[in-house]
């Protein structure tokens, strides 16, 4: 059996890695081909990855970066198409909900080439999306669907797909979590002493915040009333942002900057080291699907400032709440959560780092 691997984005390589190291294991031989498609290209957000992650190398990059939604999904499809003619894989496997899934999954169904997708049924039910309308077209063409939780069963089954074509497995990036976590402790100390500046940072004793959303930095008037509340929020504890470069040219383009010294720009981080942050976080505060699950699995609570999720999970089982993007919510949200006592509810069913071996198993019995 030979299986075609895609990956564009950060939140791809970390779903990706633990599936091809369990197809890798399996005893039947499976053949695998590695596709980035380059949609991010900053190497902090996908060279690092590779190396963190313990994944080979692409075979083929098709080097498309940046673009509007149409402009990009076209240009991995261009692209892709010649490469699935060249290695005319039995299976291609897409993950997650970015461009590079759709575009290679319509690829895949003109070719008849059959696509199983990885993190298959999440729904925020927001079509201002762009991620739900590539998620809800990726699942509808896709032969096997291997889901995250029960709510991604129930959706796909009453949007009239078959049963069996769906699969919950859990959830892939856990998978990465939880083997890498021991590496990304290991760094806690030097972070301490290296990220802002000072002797040491303790536990717990800071704010950690991702922004990369449209709807968060492609307008000055969201991104500055976060940008206060985060001023506002560091008279309390420091807040430490690893800024994404889609965030960082946004902030520059309007003129937008930190009033506090207490709010600190960082560069993007590897996935250890974000890691490490993360699990030592007082609280986080994010728009991305990817931080609510790893946060819920750590137990570290977390803010979304979004209007929805498309992993509700998140919140009925785990640490997330939803926050509108707005001065005043957030601050009334981050106090709040700051004074709650801990609580460390378990992790959703089958959130247990073997996501990707019941994957494998599904493939293996394809080729019985």
């Amino acid at each position: 059996m030979k299986i075609l691997h895609v990956v564009g984005a950060r939140p791809n390589f970390m779903k990706v890695a633990p599936v091809m190291r369990a197809l890798a294991a399996q005893e039947c031989r499976i053949e695998q081909v590695l596709v980035h498609t380059g949609q991010h290209y900053d190497a902090n957000l996908s060279d690092v990855f590779f190396e963190e992650l313990g994944m080979p190398h692409p075979d083929v990059n098709l080097g498309v970066g940046s673009g509007s939604h149409a402009a990009q999904t076209a240009q991995v499809m261009v692209a892709f198409e010649p490469v699935v003619h060249e290695v005319q894989p039995d299976w291609v496997v897409v993950v997650g909900d970015v461009n590079s899934t759709l575009a290679a999954t319509l690829v895949c169904s003109k070719l008849g080439i059959p696509v199983a997708h990885v993190e298959a049924g999440l729904r925020s039910f927001d079509q201002r999306m762009p991620e739900e309308i590539n998620r809800i077209v990726t699942d509808r063409l896709a032969d096997l669907l291997f889901t995250p939780s029960v709510d991604g069963d129930e959706n796909l089954l009453k949007e009239g797909v078959p049963l069996e074509k769906i699969h919950r497995v859990g959830n892939v990036m856990i998978d990465t979590l939880v083997r890498l976590l021991p590496q990304a402790e290991q760094r806690w100390a030097g972070l301490q002493a290296s990220l802002i500046g000072q002797d040491a940072l303790a536990e717990q004793s800071y704010l950690l915040v991702t922004l990369h959303r449209p709807s968060n930095v492609d307008e000055p008037g969201p991104l500055d009333e976060i940008m206060a509340a985060l001023d506002e929020a560091s008279h309390w504890l420091p807040v430490l942002f690893p800024v994404h470069p889609r965030t960082r040219q946004a902030l520059a383009d309007y003129g937008i900057q930190p009033r506090s010294d207490g709010v600190h720009l960082l560069e993007p981080l590897g996935y250890l080291d974000f890691l490490a942050l993360e699990a030592h976080a007082r609280l986080v505060l994010t728009d991305s699907g990817g931080i609510q699950e790893e946060t819920t699995y750590l137990g570290v609570p977390c803010l979304t400032a979004r209007p929805n999720t498309e992993r509700p999970v998140t919140i009925t089982h785990g640490t997330n709440q939803l926050v509108a993007s707005e001065q005043e919510a957030l601050i009334q949200a981050i106090q709040t959560r700051l004074v709650e006592p801990e609580r460390s509810p378990e992790p959703p069913e089958l959130w247990d780092g073997h996501a990707a071996e019941r994957i494998a198993a599904v493939f293996r019995s394809l080729g019985d």
